[in-house]
Order: structure tokens, then sequence, then C-alpha cells
């Protein structure tokens, strides 16, 4: 299989998509420590898949410990994941340790993308001091990767506010940098509902080949599945808020087997639990499910509780049954506000496994190490379902080269 890397790897949705195509990921970089803890799950459920899924399969069912897990996992499986923020401390570090993995073997690819946060238009409207932010700059050191170990192609994916960032002289550096290095650098702005996904989402997806390969962005032809969200949540139980459901309501379906969310045989249901409301979020909740359009200062009084409503208008929003999903951003850690579930009855945000499923997770992906973690992952992720289309696209290409040789 062909060896790629991932950078700023994160809870490891475009790696999932990947390993789907089966590129073989020798190794996770990611800073954060939840983080890393649910790659090492991932990669401890592919191993017991192989072997005896019974021991993953306890622990989603909180029979054994994370620990007690990890003791059936082959060190070097586990040892993929380097928890280590990318720096000019760490790097030489991090290479050895990837050279230790490879043990004399080439890599074909490296993905990923730096933190988004410094590039978020939004981001960048709340706080000031963005310019000086030193993730604005850690693209150099993806740079630095591609340097060292000369794949045949990367991914860098990242949020449109690039384009933006420092008055776009970082991506032209970017752009500059990657064609110094001998890759090519085509890029689109593509919207995951585009692909299958039930959300709308837009990213930058930048991919370079080595300019003697020959290779171009792949054409994406436009994917629609006539699936929606009242067919994503089908099989999941009802909730009120502050409840923990983690039994399937039904069998799998057409929709979840089509973006394998679900197969046959996946029975284990792990993070449907609902945040708890308070009486005044509650009201307001079963007003936005009811009127779905209306805005944060269109309320009653009696409950609104900012001052400043033009800046709160769209603080309350509902996921529709019957549209692509807004975009799962990482704030839904926070609060669901903004994640309202479309049944009055249920009258609740978003759980856990409900935001992955948007992200086209499957059921058997679990995140670590809490709920908060779990959402502010799914919210950082790129979808699976969308990675995975983009992994089979650079497959192809690199087919397509290979049989001229």
């Amino acid at each position: 299989m062909e060896k790629i890397i991932d950078l700023f790897a994160g809870a490891g949705g475009l790696s999932e998509g990947f390993r789907r195509r089966k590129f073989d990921i020798i190794a996770h970089v990611e800073m954060d420590k939840d983080a890393s803890y649910t790659l090492k799950t991932r990669e401890a459920f592919y191993y017991c898949k192989k072997n005896k899924l019974d021991y993953y399969n306890k622990y989603l069912l909180n029979q054994i410990s994370r620990n007690q897990l990890y003791d059936k996992i082959p060190k070097h499986i586990l040892n993929k994941v380097i928890n280590e923020e990318i720096s000019k401390k760490t790097i030489n570090n991090i290479f050895k340790q990837i050279d230790d993995i490879l043990d004399g073997k080439s890599v074909k690819g490296i993905i990923g993308g730096p933190p988004c946060q410094a590039y978020s238009i939004a981001g960048r409207s709340r706080k000031k001091d963005m310019k000086n932010d030193p993730r604005n700059y850690l693209y150099k050191y993806y740079l630095k990767f591609l340097e060292k170990y000369k794949p045949d192609f990367y991914v860098f994916e990242n949020v449109q506010g690039i384009f933006s960032a420092h008055s776009g002289n970082i991506f032209y550096d970017l752009e500059k940098r990657m064609k110094k290095l001998g890759y090519t650098f085509e890029y689109s702005l593509l919207n995951s509902k585009e692909f299958g996904v039930i959300q709308d989402r837009k990213r930058v997806i930048i991919i370079g080949y080595k300019k003697e390969l020959g290779l171009h962005y792949p054409t994406f032809i436009k994917t629609k599945f006539n699936y929606n969200i009242k067919d994503l949540f089908s099989d999941l139980p009802y909730l009120n808020d502050g409840e923990t459901n983690n039994n399937y309501l039904t069998d799998t379906t057409a929709c979840l087997k089509k973006l394998k969310i679900r197969n046959n045989n996946w029975n284990i249901l792990t993070y449907n639990q609902a945040r708890k409301l308070n009486y005044n979020d509650k009201e307001i909740y079963k007003i936005c499910i009811k009127n779905t359009n209306i805005k944060y200062k269109e309320l009653p009084n009696n409950l609104i509780k900012h001052t400043n409503t033009d800046c709160f208008e769209d603080r309350f929003k509902v996921v529709e049954y019957y549209k692509p999903a807004q975009t799962i951003v990482a704030h839904i850690s926070k609060d669901g506000h903004h994640y309202i579930h479309p049944d009055i009855n249920q009258c609740r945000s978003l759980t856990v496994r409900e935001a992955a499923r948007i992200q086209s997770f499957p059921d058997d992906y679990y995140f670590e190490s809490s709920r908060t973690s779990a959402f502010k992952q799914i919210g950082n992720a790129v979808p699976v379902f969308m990675a995975e289309q983009i992994a089979k696209k650079i497959e192809e290409s690199l087919k397509w080269f290979s049989i001229f040789l």
C-alpha cells in the first residue's frame, strides 16, 4: 500500500477517507492530546477488526478501560500517532520518529491542513490579534515535510479565509514555496454537499503533484443522493434534553449504508447524549423549530438576554430535516444553539453522534476523551465521505501515470 503522512491530523477525518482507498497512513501528527487518543483508538479499531473486534466492542461498552484496550495493540501501531506540536523545537524529533516507522521506505503522499482559526474570517473578527498568531505560519512546517520526504502528491485543506489572510500574502507565499519545491499548485473551493455529504460545508482543497508527473487537479463530478437529515437520523432513539440513550431505534438503512455510516452488523451506539437546557433556551428552541427563519431580535422580549441583538441574530439555528445541515464548526463544543434538532417533540441540540454523522463519520468511530472534546474534534474535521472521494481521484491519477511509465 502507498504510504502517506497525515499532518495536523485532528480526529482523522481526512486520513479515514484515504484509508478507505487502501492508502497506508504511517504517521498521524497531532498536537491535541484528546484528538491523539482518538487517532490511537481508531488504529486500535482497525487492528481489532483484523484480529478480534471483541476487544474494541468491550471498550465501547465500558467493559474494559482504554489502557486495557491499548494493551492488546502492538506498540508500533499505536506509535504511528505522534502527539507533538509541530515547531522548530520538535520537528527534527518528529522526523526521526517517522523515519523509524518508514525504515527506509518512501512516502507517496502528505495530507492535512494547519489549524484554521488563524485564517478563519470569523476568528479574525473575534480576535484582533490574529495577525500575530503563530498559527498563521504553520504552513511553513508543512512545506518542510514536503521538502524532506519528497512525496508524489500532497493535499492541503483549509477554510476559505486563507485566500484573504494577511491580505492574501499567506496564500501567495504558500503557492510560491510549493512551486519552488517542484510541485504543482492547483486548488478549488469544494462543498461537501456536492460529494453526497448532508452538510453545506465549503473548504479550500489544494492538491499538488511533482511537476515531472504531469498530473493535474482532479475533476470531481457532483454526487447527489436523495437523502436528508431525517434519513440520517432515522434509526436513532428519541431523546429529551439531558437524556442519554445508546440503543438504536431500528436496523440500519439504505442511507446509512450508502454513506458508510452504519453497516449491517454494527449495533453499538455511543455518544447519543443530549445537553440539558435551561427554561429560557428551551422556550427559544421551540419557537425556532416552528419558525426556522426567525432572528434573535424577533424573539419575545422576555427571552432576549443579549443587548446586541444584531450581533447575535443567528445565535439559534435549527438543523432542518430536508436541507443539508449548516457547517458543523468547533464552537458546537461550547453550546448547541446553532445546531437545534428539528423535532419539536425532542426539543434539544444535536448529540455528538448526530454531529459526527453529519460529518459522515461512521458509528464505529469513537472520539476521546469527553463530550466537549468530541464536539470540538468533529467540528474541525474533514467529512470522511468527501475525503474518500478526494483520495479515490488521486489514486486514479497515480494509477494512470504508472500505466505510462
